[in-house]
């Protein structure tokens, strides 16, 4: 074995190349899963940026789609058009370049219960789907 000392007897020299190789197996271990971990993180955090984007983008169409729907001044529409621009406001707001941003899942949970709300008001049924196909809202 090399860097051993010759005259160490046996089992000693054995134990210590066990160490040694023991040492060396776990560190190529630890570098080739910190390797893989990295690479796993990267594709599923972009898989679910793709999602969230997504189910963003489907509420801006919905959004503005009534945006134009609604353009009577009765007041019934006028509640309906204030839920409506505060749903298009906090979609305007939504942090689409920080993936680090702390209060990401506060502000989606706020404006998905936007988007139930305007649903509410316009009495509409939406199923908002995520599929290998692609994501859209079905009524």
């Amino acid at each position: 074995m090399e860097g051993l000392p010759k005259h160490l007897p046996g089992f000693t020299r054995c134990l210590a190349s066990s160490i040694r190789f023991h040492g060396e197996g776990y560190q190529e271990g630890y570098e080739d899963g910190s390797s893989l971990g990295r690479i796993e993180g990267r594709q599923h955090g972009a898989l679910r940026g793709a999602k969230i984007g997504s189910e963003i983008g489907c509420y801006q169409g919905f959004a503005f789609a009534w945006k134009h729907l609604l353009h009577s001044d009765a007041s019934e529409r006028d509640r309906k058009r204030k839920v409506l621009e505060s749903l298009m406001g906090m979609i305007e707001k939504f942090p689409y370049d920080d993936p680090a941003y702390d209060k990401l899942h506060e502000d989606l949970d706020r404006i998905r219960g936007k988007f139930r709300q305007l649903c509410s008001l316009l009495n509409v049924q939406p199923d908002f789907k995520m599929s290998a196909e692609g994501s859209g809202l079905s009524f």
